[in-house]
């Protein structure tokens, strides 16, 4: 297997396991909060990378809005959505939310890069679209679910945007240095909301006394190093070397991980839809990169 599928299925773990580690650190912190500690760690990380000559950082000036752009779209509006989503969501629902990005990122691709799928890639598509509306279709009626699911569907057009950006810079831009200005911006974005939110509610201590919670230190370890910093990585390295759709599928893997993770460790029910959307998205995943076609305007 090339190691662009092995990136691709390297981060949909990773990011599978988040939706476990986020919904364990919300129960110390605000969204906000959560993100604010996971971009500052993963900022930190990076800077003594780069100060050890561990990373080089390096891009065309030309490709700064795009950067800009890549950070807006992914971490600020996708995780302030995704965190509030999650927080009224289970682990599993707001993991299979996250699975209707591929359809997206296609429509998007097609317009803004000229990268079309073949018709069985479609399909295959749609199957997996299909497995996550059995599954979504099945649990309506809950309380909190509508506004969640209106969080959960504004960070799937945030990440669809980023993905089409991302795999537009990504012949001049480096997937470090793209994971860099991604992580940079986060730190400062959601850190200074983050100290406002503090300021307001005359609570500025508990930026450090939230740190006393070994509960809490082991999730944003986790969501700053592993999935800020390396899921990105991963992210930004699929997308330099295959189409946006393409990569974007990976994600739908992400929500079985999820739903997984969610009954092994929160206790959460699994019942015969999640099993029948479970196989409809892992199959479409296969179909989909299985068929891949290489016709690109963007060099592989």
């Amino acid at each position: 297997m090339k190691y662009k599928h092995l990136a691709g299925i390297g981060f949909s773990i990773i990011f599978g396991l988040s939706f476990l580690f986020s919904k364990q650190a919300l129960e110390f912190v605000s969204p906000i909060g959560l993100i604010a500690y996971r971009f500052l760690i993963a900022w930190l990380f990076f800077m003594l990378a780069y100060v050890f000559k561990l990373v080089k950082i390096q891009f065309d000036k030309k490709m700064f809005k795009y950067l800009l752009l890549c950070g807006l779209f992914q971490p600020v509006i996708y995780f302030m959505t995704e965190s509030y989503g999650l927080n009224l969501l289970g682990t599993g629902e707001a993991g299979l939310m996250i699975a209707i990005i591929p359809i997206f990122v296609t429509i998007l691709s097609a317009i803004f890069l000229k990268e079309m799928p073949r018709k069985s890639q479609i399909i295959f598509m749609l199957m997996s679209i299909i497995g996550v509306m059995v599954i979504q279709l099945s649990q309506l009626g809950h309380d909190n679910q509508l506004l969640g699911f209106v969080f959960m569907f504004i960070a799937v057009i945030a990440a669809s945007l980023f993905n089409i950006t991302s795999r537009y810079i990504s012949k001049t831009v480096t997937p470090i240095t793209s994971t860099f200005f991604m992580t940079t911006m986060g730190a400062l974005v959601f850190n200074t909301i983050y100290t406002i939110e503090l300021l307001l509610n005359d609570s500025l201590s508990l930026y450090i006394t939230n740190l006393n919670h070994i509960e809490l230190i082991i999730p944003i370890l986790y969501l700053g190093i592993v999935a800020s910093v390396g899921g990105f990585f991963l992210v930004n390295t699929t997308l330099k070397h295959m189409p946006a759709h393409v990569s974007s599928i990976y994600t739908n893997i992400s929500t079985v991980i999820a739903i997984v993770a969610g009954l092994l460790f929160l206790n959460e029910y699994l019942y015969i839809y999640h099993y029948i959307g479970a196989v409809l998205i892992l199959v479409g995943v296969y179909g989909t990169v299985k068929f891949q076609s290489t016709k690109s305007h963007i060099s592989n």
